[in-house]
């Protein structure tokens, strides 16, 4: 089988947030890896920011656009599927609303560039930021993907700061409907897990965040992450022999 060469670009989901994307694609662009950005059917302001952005960066950034807003999950996908039509081999997300250490970029690759077929997971280093609520509360999804993949592989499934081997994420994404919203980020570690794939986890600086804009809905999204847990763990119930296999396996 022929080897892939490794091709990374990197995928930003936006949506309204035209008050931090211009200083995080200014960071990213130092990097010299193509940009692809969604915007996930931001308002008039979002949407002419990112407007000006690409014509500023024609060569660099690719803008593409979602008429009505499908969620963090669907516009990560969005801007997937585009990515291995180029011929990209993998992609590192990044979340637009510049929680993340940018300056990280080199290193999450050299480990994607070093394990090619592994998922490169950040885990959040927070500062001073981090609202107590939210620090103490992603406790619960890590217990609940620790049950869910009988093993202690991923360290933070929450964390929007990752880099995925494109074909096995684009493989799953076409078998199986996959969270569209503040979902994603979990279920397709956990799912990519049970395919077999490697979780390689970074320490990352995360900060809170720069435009003050959080679209996390409670009720809703609350609601959609406690079915995700509840399919994931029936779906783990008949993957547990091979799961306990695999953590023995690599003891």
């Amino acid at each position: 089988m022929t080897e892939v060469a490794f091709n990374p670009c990197i995928v930003i989901p936006v949506f309204n947030h035209e008050h931090a994307i211009g200083a995080v694609v200014a960071r990213l662009l130092v990097h010299g890896v193509p940009l692809i950005l969604v915007d996930d059917g931001s308002a008039a302001a979002g949407a002419l920011a990112l407007d000006a952005l690409a014509a500023a960066h024609p060569g660099q950034l690719t803008l593409l656009r979602h008429t009505q807003n499908q969620g963090k999950g669907g516009a990560v996908l969005t801007a997937c599927r585009h990515a291995q039509a180029h011929g990209y081999s993998h992609a590192l997300q990044i979340d637009a609303d510049g929680q993340h250490e940018t300056h990280d970029v080199p290193r999450f690759l050299a480990q994607a560039r070093a394990a090619p077929s592994a998922v490169i997971v950040g885990y959040p280093q927070y500062d001073e930021s981090v609202p107590a609520a939210r620090y103490y509360g992603r406790y619960a999804t890590h217990v609940w993907v620790w049950i869910n993949t009988l093993s202690l592989q991923i360290r933070d499934s929450m964390c929007g700061f990752r880099v995925y081997p494109l074909a096995p994420l684009m493989a799953l994404a076409q078998r199986r409907q996959l969270g569209q919203r503040m979902n994603f980020d979990t279920d397709v570690l956990v799912r990519l897990y049970w395919d077999g794939l490697v979780m390689v986890n970074l320490p990352t600086r995360v900060g809170y965040p720069s435009d003050g804009v959080s679209h996390f809905q409670l009720w809703r999204d609350n609601v959609q992450i406690s079915a995700m847990h509840a399919r994931l763990f029936f779906g783990m119930l008949w993957r547990a022999p091979r799961l306990l296999a695999r953590h023995w396996q690599t003891r």
